[in-house]
């Protein structure tokens, strides 16, 4: 393989041989061990440390194509990234997986195994991290320059346990034996600041930091499928620096107070969303998002500097994506670096950072868009805050020149909330500091521009767009669902859809030959059989995110007690099913986790009552994540989106179940709507508000007890749960639902309800819903993040492919 400067590589082989060769060479001289006495440990890291050499190689060659061309990168900064084990990825991104089976065999283990011990980075939660992670994977999938940045969190964000019922937070200790996907880079550290003063030299302002820490990087590959491209995301990890261990303390017998700065250095990366329900808490998330980006923009200018010297053309080959509020202290740090540090005067340097930066904004919830108290980011970061006030009254000057007299205007569109507490407002300054903000699904788009950002539509109309998002056909059709893709490429002729996701809509023609439908019907038994939480011919019914009381798990769980009370009465004419509950609850949001609790207390209840046998179970496996989401998924019968309408942003779970044949059942929200328009509204089970008569209940005399008086089934679904029917639980539930209802649960239960009745007469045409489940994979190819990244390079990045010779 030749690189630049005459450098040649020796070309790794993909053949049996070559790879056990390739194999037995790392198992005894990276693992120090022999095939006799190796543990299935060091098989698989071995095997990982295997696929990862033919993945550095295409690397190589992607870093020398990337320098030669010197285009225009596109930097993803994300708090988090939700990658998913590595090892089938990159196995069948690496076209190794038949070479690493025979190798594993012919060393007396079961691939199986190995592939079990895989554990998943423990980098991001929801679906913010999914989609990051899917970016990723579609950026070097169609050969774009990207570096993702990111935090190395040292427990993730936490393990889900069951105790009683009660959702209980363990550690993740995701790195314990290490990651052989991992290169370390030690000697590569950004110095971070927090505190101190600024002081005046020479005219330039000068940032005195009070307490120093270092970010430590590392990076992981991601490569893109069937293209020789290998981009990498970034991570930083919080060091103390060297300074800080007190020697004197130590040999006094001060153990504990020795090491304090260390500690406290450390805690910045060391959880993903540290509990803010405290001060402390709170200013270490500051902490977290500040020390991501300062890492991330000296990084960032180094790699511009290795071919650029020209600050003029910074903004024609950089495109920064903020992935939401979370790293927006990334636009007062680069102003911060070119003013303060590269000498650039203020108007050449703003020109440069609005150039550069865009932003996703990912939510409708007003305490979503994140606020930082004043005093403490003037405290944390003094010199920030001075850039902040300068940016606004930049912004307020434009406000009052297009907008004169409009005094509500400016205080809405300011940067400085000033009550009832004086609070920086991250997404304002967002939209300001950046040439681009986006939603992520079309009305999802509406509603920011039309409701929560309105003002800044007014003011610059041009720089809002819509990007619906998507997700990886690979991860979540090709990798979680084997059996289904398997069938859909025997039913194609081919397995050109995998990145080319618009060729699914073939499967349409196979919709009428019977013996496709069963097929189609037995890969959709056999994965429920594999999942093994339920009857295998029972409907799959699934509500999988992370929990929250828009996302209405309650309404959900109110349905389940109604058709237990139906069972119990004797009048229960649905078919069986089994209700499959994931997600997690932040570890301060008592609410959501009040809900977790109920939902295992009706579960304890109906699972353990014979006359509900066979007619109804509820699982609810702990500690979601995407492993137990690839065996989820494609098991799934009926996809819940059942979120208040005009709260969901996208979704990106109603994508991947939909993708995977399963039938939705939604309000129209965030993606739903344009899942519904693509695959059918015969296809799709519709029920609710939509959002402006959501929008006109809540904000009239709402008054959920009406809907309780009102509705026999509902009354006796709440009654029961007040009554200590289940195990004396859900108290808190019920007269939250009826005193407040603020995500009107109660007004939609009864369509939703009867929208379920709907599915159950679907679901007894077995051969009709086989058809549905068709359609709406068949439909569904709009939803690859392959075409949201498109969309993002049409209209935001602009940024071209470097084709790397494979």
């Amino acid at each position: 393989m030749d690189l630049r400067n005459g450098v040649e590589l020796r070309s790794l082989g993909n053949t049996p041989d070559e790879f056990r060769q390739d194999m037995l060479s790392n198992l005894y001289y990276r693992r120090g061990t022999t095939v006799e006495s190796a543990s299935a440990q060091d098989a698989y890291e071995t095997l990982a440390l295997t696929v990862r050499d033919r993945l550095a190689e295409r690397r190589a060659r992607t870093a020398a194509a990337q320098y030669e061309s010197n285009p225009r990168w596109v930097y993803y900064l994300s708090a988090e990234y939700l990658l998913g084990p590595q090892l089938e990825q990159n196995l069948l991104y690496s076209g190794t997986s038949e070479a690493a089976h025979k190798a594993l065999e012919a060393c007396g283990f079961k691939p199986e195994e190995i592939a079990a011990l895989d554990v998943e980075p423990g980098l991001g939660n929801g679906g913010l991290g999914r989609l990051a992670a899917c970016l990723l994977d579609s950026l070097a999938t169609l050969d774009i320059p990207a570096v993702g940045y990111g935090i190395r969190y040292d427990l993730g964000i936490f393990r889900q346990e069951f105790q009683d019922g009660r959702q209980i937070e363990r550690p993740d200790d995701w790195a314990f034996q290490g990651d052989p996907w991992e290169f370390p880079a030690p000697d590569d550290v950004q110095t971070v600041g927090f505190y101190g003063h600024v002081d005046e030299r020479d005219g330039r302002k000068v940032w005195q930091p009070g307490e120093v820490v270092l970010g430590e990087p590392s990076h992981l590959l991601v490569p893109g499928y069937g293209t020789t491209t290998v981009n990498i995301v970034r991570l930083w990890r919080a060091r103390a620096h060297q300074a800080s261990f007190d020697l004197t303390r130590f040999s006094a017998g001060q153990y504990a107070e020795a090491v304090q700065d260390a500690v406290r250095a450390e805690n910045i990366s060391k959880v993903l969303y540290p509990d803010d329900s405290t001060a402390a808490g709170r200013e270490l998330r500051l902490k977290q998002q500040y020390f991501l980006v300062s890492c991330s923009l000296r990084d960032i200018v180094r790699r511009f500097r290795l071919r650029n010297s020209d600050w003029d053309a910074f903004g024609s080959k950089t495109a920064i994506q903020l992935n939401d509020t979370h790293p927006v202290l990334a636009i007062p740090e680069l102003m911060r670096l070119l003013v303060d540090e590269e000498g650039l005067d203020w108007d050449h340097a703003w020109s440069l950072v609005r150039q550069t930066f865009n932003y996703t904004c990912h939510t409708l919830l007003p305490e979503a868009l994140e606020t930082w108290p004043v005093d403490m980011l003037g405290r944390l970061l003094p010199r920030h805050l001075e850039i902040i006030y300068l940016i606004n009254a930049g912004l307020l000057e434009e406000v009052r020149s297009r907008f004169p007299g409009d005094i509500d205007r400016v205080r809405r569109m300011s940067l400085i909330q000033e009550t009832p507490e004086r609070l920086v407002r991250m997404a304002n300054l967002a939209v300001t500091g950046t040439t681009m903000t986006n939603g992520v699904a079309e009305l999802h788009t509406q509603l920011l521009t039309s409701t929560v950002l309105r003002d800044f539509h007014d003011l610059w109309p041009s720089r809002f767009a819509n990007v619906t998002n998507g997700v990886s056909p690979r991860r979540f059709v090709r990798l979680a669902s084997p059996g289904i893709s398997a069938l859909i490429s025997s039913g194609l002729g081919h397995d050109r859809w995998l990145t080319d996701l618009s060729l699914l809509s073939g499967l349409e023609a196979l919709t009428g030959d019977a013996s496709f439908r069963e097929q189609w019907r037995e890969v959709k038994r056999s994965a429920k059989a594999a999942l093994g939480l339920g009857d295998p011919g029972a409907l799959m019914d699934v509500m999988i995110k992370r929990f929250h009381e828009y996302k209405r798990q309650q309404l959900k769980l109110l349905h389940v007690i109604t058709l237990y009370q139906r069972i119990k009465a004797g009048g229960y004419d649905g078919v069986p099913r089994t209700v499959l509950f994931g997600g997690k609850a932040a570890p301060a949001y008592q609410a959501a986790k009040n809900i977790i609790h109920l939902i295992n207390a009706v579960a304890a209840a109906v699972n353990a009552d014979p006359a509900a046998a066979g007619l109804l179970r509820v699982a609810f496996p702990a500690n979601y994540n995407i492993t137990l989401a690839e065996h989820i998924i494609p098991a799934a019968d009926l996809s819940e989106q059942i979120s208040m309408a005009g709260k969901e942003a996208s979704g990106t779970g109603n994508m991947k179940l939909t993708l995977n044949g399963a039938l939705t059942i939604g309000t129209l929200d965030g993606a739903n709507i344009e899942i519904r328009d693509r695959v059918g509204a015969d296809n799709f089970f519709l029920f609710g508000l939509d959002a402006p008569a959501a929008l006109a209940l809540r904000s009239g005399p709402y008054q959920p007890r009406d809907h309780y008086h009102a509705d026999d089934e509902l009354r006796a679904a709440l009654d029961a749960i007040r009554s200590g029917a289940f195990g004396g639980v859900g108290h808190d539930v019920a007269a939250s639902l009826l005193d407040r209802d603020e995500y009107l649960t109660l007004a939609d239960y009864r369509s939703y309800v009867d929208a379920q009745a709907g599915v159950d007469a679907a679901w007894r045409d077995q051969d009709h819903w086989t058809t549905m489940s068709i359609l709406n994979t068949a439909r569904a190819g709009f939803f690859s993040s392959d075409r949201t990244v498109t969309d993002y390079l049409d209209r935001i990045w602009h940024a071209t492919p470097v084709r790397v010779e494979g």
